[in-house]
């Protein structure tokens, strides 16, 4: 979402504004005044939430952002928070005076006004049952988020937060959901707010480069959905391989050759990540990055080819995401 500063002092204020705005969806990093959106974004998409990956991260739920070609889809991901005690606002595209505006998300000590829009996972469109700081520890809400229970311990069971959502809206106004900001929404805007992390800014322009994201190549049905953490997307990469083994999509000697990718992928980061002791630099983000692209593309070149098994149940395709957790 947003770049340059006094861009970044003028982002700061979209972010607490609660009147949509006649905004272009930039990114964290860039944000063009003037420049109006006249095309809605598509309908959020339906899809699994991968496992939180360590203790203390917190679910940011995907979003369509907006770039030189279009739409383009940014998958949801476990990051983690700037520090102890804040909460991510997620951002959200509203409606007004003919054209779609994007209002910037942030982290902050409560959840604010989020244009009323049902992310799931705890984000049912006014506030945040996913979870809350306990002392210097975050509580997950297991009803509703996606945790190993064998790592992470610090759980509870609320599902009064669950809220179901048929339609899957993308914007607030006229033509989607229609909320307005309570009180504590309000009072929340005045409260000092964080910038998104450099991992996110990283996160959103990797997609921004990916031409699978593009919801003109899509059709609203992104291929990488969803993310465990920033810049490691096998979690997505093989439940899509799996799909197509169970759909006959993927013969065995395609499924061969992707799994091959993907463990290449898995061992370059893991020999990165030690060598630099437990962290990818920038080019080497980059470069898996790119990798996984290709891995993409091959996976969904393979799966529409001519080439397929016969399916023991007769073939047919599965839809790769379905939403078990959070109430969508």
């Amino acid at each position: 979402m947003r770049k340059l500063l006094g861009t970044r002092n003028l982002l700061f204020l979209l972010a607490l504004c609660v009147v949509p705005l006649s905004m272009p969806g930039a990114s964290f990093g860039q944000i063009g005044v003037g420049i109006s959106v006249h095309v809605g974004p598509p309908a959020l998409p339906v899809y699994t939430q991968p496992p939180c990956p360590q203790d203390g991260f917190l679910w940011t739920p995907g979003y369509w952002a907006y770039g030189p070609a279009g739409y383009y889809w940014v998958p949801g991901v476990w990051v983690a928070p700037p520090r102890v005690g804040l909460l991510w606002t997620p951002g959200y595209w509203g409606f007004a005076g003919g054209a779609y505006g994007w209002h910037a998300g942030y982290w902050g000590p409560h959840v604010g006004f989020y244009g009323g829009i049902n992310y799931g996972f705890g984000y049912g469109g006014v506030g945040f049952g996913g979870g809350r700081w306990d002392g210097g520890h975050f509580a997950y809400n297991t009803a509703v988020v996606n945790v190993n229970r064998t790592v992470i311990r610090n759980v509870y069971v609320d599902r009064t937060v669950i809220r179901e959502n048929g339609r899957h809206e993308s914007f607030n106004g006229r033509g989607g959901v229609v909320a307005r900001p309570t009180a504590d929404d309000q009072r929340w805007s005045h409260e000092e707010h964080v910038q998104p992390t450099s991992n996110q800014v990283a996160h959103e322009q990797n997609f921004r480069d990916d031409h699978n994201a593009l919801a003109s190549v899509n059709h609203g049905r992104p291929q990488t959905a969803a993310m465990n953490r920033v810049n490691e997307r096998e979690f997505d990469q093989q439940g899509r391989i799996g799909s197509g083994v169970r759909s006959g999509e993927l013969t065995p000697r395609e499924t061969s050759h992707l799994e091959s990718r993907e463990a290449n992928i898995h061992n370059e980061v893991h020999n990165d990540r030690q060598a630099n002791g437990g962290r990818l630099t920038p080019s080497e983000r980059h470069q898996v990055n790119r990798q996984q692209n290709g891995t993409s593309r091959a996976i969904d070149r393979d799966k529409h080819n001519e080439r397929t098994d016969s399916h023991p149940n007769g073939g047919g395709n599965h839809p790769a995401h379905e939403e078990k957790h959070g109430g969508r």
